[in-house]
């Protein structure tokens, strides 16, 4: 069975020092008819658990732990049975979120995690938050990268816990460094391509994004 990516939005609410945003997230599903990988279960146990159709779960994976981006994680994986993972350098954030209930497992830069035959490798890449990770799948052509990489620039790091010349490192060396014409799956907003992206680097770096 052909593996292929599915791409939900949930929206809801981002919280962190003291502010709220009303925000719409991109949850990625990869697998095929029988089993899949979950990267970032935001906002919506119910409508996530509905799409992956009654295939096995084999994991819910955290990009990073900011509260939009794992506030489902919990209910989703008492639904189906799936670890949770993330790197432990967001554990911090994480239990800003939920208090009473630890990650099931850690991610690590050089992991490899394996579902439907197909290999998405873990980057850890922080800046927007300690942990961050972005997922990449040669195969497939793409790579994940929650909110590290978007259309247009890098993450957001003007909150607790995040690094500007931490982030640019993370884009320089750990993504820019994939072939230019792998996809771009963001954790908000449209995809784009490392190619597209590439370019603008010191655009970047010269205003401070």
């Amino acid at each position: 069975m052909a593996v292929r990516i599915d791409h939900l939005v949930t929206s809801g609410t981002f919280a962190l020092d003291g502010g709220e945003w009303e925000v719409d997230n991109n949850v990625w599903i990869v697998g095929d008819d029988t089993e899949a990988i979950l990267i970032d279960a935001a906002h919506d146990a119910a409508a996530i658990e509905a799409a992956l159709g009654g295939r096995t779960l084999r994991a819910i994976v955290c990009t990073h732990a900011h509260n939009d981006h794992i506030d489902a994680a919990p209910a989703l994986a008492e639904a189906t049975g799936a670890p949770i993972l993330l790197h432990p350098h967001d554990l911090p954030l994480w239990l800003q979120t939920h208090p009473e209930r630890t990650p099931d497992g850690p991610l690590a830069d050089g992991q490899e995690l394996t579902v439907a035959g197909t290999t998405l490798t873990v980057l850890h890449t922080p800046g927007h938050a300690p942990g961050c990770v972005c997922l990449y799948a040669p195969e497939l052509g793409t790579v994940f990268t929650g909110d590290t990489l978007f259309q247009g620039g890098p993450g957001a790091t003007g909150r607790s816990f995040s690094s500007f010349p931490t982030i640019i490192d993370s884009i320089r060396d750990r993504l820019l460094t994939l072939p230019g014409d792998t996809k771009v799956r963001t954790g908000h907003g449209d995809p784009t391509t490392i190619g597209a992206e590439a370019p603008q680097l010191d655009d970047w770096i010269k205003r401070g994004h």
